[in-house]
């Protein structure tokens, strides 16, 4: 059986209500022009009611296009579900560091030992830190068959479908939101969003899961704005502890930087009398720089 676009059928249902109201535009303001060549007023008012009702019949489909891809396009996920999604697979790879060639050899008489052998504090394979994993709450097994949509991230609002998403974002930044879609979530189950730059943790959150078991959901980070530093960002889902799916996205340019005060100070001068005695004025000298 063919799978259904909600998304594209509720285009297309908005599509033909548009066009049908026209059409009853059309008619309408055609249907009272020829009642006014009537002579019989009964037969003219007749005629006249006939065409406002097309009138009114277009201003209804006009807000049933406006309404069904707002309110219905919802309701619509609640009942159908979207279909599972295969999530992406981790874009993150370990770099492989440059091994030097040595030229000359030397023939070492000590060999030291180390105590401790080093291991990498990076993984190529997306995991939730071990301090954010004592934070969860919930004792729900996750569902091993939940699947999520791709991240698209927007600074514009939370709802599904984004509005105008990007992967460039301009300092200042501001809030943004990375939307999803999802489906066999159960509810109660932990799930953590970790956001990263430049391979650094820098936001996270981790909750019980209070939706629906398929829909659309957001994660956000609403960080003040000098916080916002330029280079690549990418936000993890995890449903427990199982990596689902990640995205990126790039911020450009430099944050806006905070404005220092000046505190002007008081110096003493003193000024002469003609009595030849000092008197003391105070006169203010500010000091300090400020920042742009």
């Amino acid at each position: 059986m063919p799978q259904v676009d909600l998304q594209a059928g509720t285009i297309a249902i908005v599509l033909l209500l548009v066009l049908f109201a026209l059409l009853a535009v059309r008619n309408g303001l055609r249907t009272i022009q020829s009642a006014r060549k009537m002579t019989f007023y009964h037969l003219r008012r007749r005629r006249e009611a006939s065409g406002w009702r097309l009138l009114g019949l277009s201003v209804l489909l006009m807000l049933a296009a406006v309404a069904l891809p707002i309110y219905g396009l919802p309701v619509a996920y609640q009942y159908f579900p979207p279909s599972p999604t295969p999530s992406l697979t981790p874009t993150i790879t370990p770099i492989p560091s440059i091994t030097l060639s040595p030229t000359i050899t030397l023939s070492p008489t000590v060999t030291d030992t180390p105590v401790k052998s080093p291991t990498p504090t990076a993984s190529a394979t997306p995991h939730v830190p071990a301090p954010i994993q004592a934070l969860f709450q919930s004792t729900v097994t996750p569902n091993p068959d939940v699947v999520f949509s791709p991240l698209e991230f927007t600074t514009a609002s939370s709802v599904y479908p984004p509005v105008q998403p990007q992967t460039v974002f301009q300092n200042p930044v501001g809030h943004v939101y990375g939307i999803f879609t999802y489906d066999g979530m159960f509810p109660g189950v932990q799930w953590t969003a970790l956001w990263f730059r430049e391979g650094e943790l820098t936001n996270y959150e981790t909750k019980p899961w209070d939706g629906a078991t398929g829909g659309s959901g957001f994660t956000d980070w609403n960080p003040s704005a000098d916080q916002w530093l330029p280079g690549i960002y990418s936000v993890q889902l995890f449903v427990g502890d199982r990596y689902v799916v990640s995205g990126r996205f790039l911020v450009q340019g430099e944050p806006p930087t905070t404005v220092a005060s000046v505190a002007p100070t008081l110096t003493l001068t003193p000024t002469l009398l003609p009595s030849g005695t000092p008197r003391p004025s105070l006169t203010p000298t500010p000091t300090g720089t400020s920042t742009p």
